[in-house]
């Protein structure tokens, strides 16, 4: 099976960190059985240039906000904007298959605010979430929830 395609951006370390703990458990599963896909994971910056993409892959979007409540009062995306434009461009938006979110449940309706509107946007499910780094358990999670994405399109 192909690697599973990640895009992502990680302002503070914290998708960083836990794009890390998901390819570090990609390679164990991979190790126990071959069929088990590895991460292919790709950093998106203010600095990259954006190119079209060829493959599938999921968006691993954490949530950065200024202004409103995110519900009645709207809210302003700040800092992932790089991630989103990257989507837009060159087409990118059609190889879109799923959007994970992160951020702090602390701002409760705000919590994964961004990622559910890339969802929106681009025309892919939202599929999982993670609070700030996350754990070893959610990193299990999402990564049994990607592998059965991507065996869909992988087929």
């Amino acid at each position: 099976m192909a690697p599973i395609n990640i895009i992502y951006t990680s302002i503070e370390g914290n998708t960083r960190a836990f794009i890390k703990r998901l390819s570090a458990y990609a390679e164990q599963q991979h190790t126990f059985n071959e069929v088990n896909p590895l991460i292919n994971a790709k950093e998106i910056s203010d600095q990259t240039v954006p190119e079209a993409e060829q493959a599938p892959f999921f968006a691993f979007v954490p949530t950065y906000l200024t202004g409103g409540n995110g519900i009645d009062s709207g809210f302003t995306e700040i800092m992932t904007n790089s991630l989103g434009e990257y989507i837009a461009s060159n087409g990118n938006a059609k190889y879109c298959i799923g959007v994970v979110g992160s951020g702090n449940k602390n701002f409760n309706e705000q919590y994964c605010l961004t990622a559910r509107k890339y969802s929106r946007l681009f025309h892919a499910p939202f599929l999982a979430d993670y609070e700030l780094r996350g754990t070893s358990r959610d990193a299990e999670h999402i990564y049994d929830v990607l592998r059965d994405q991507w065996s869909k399109v992988d087929a």
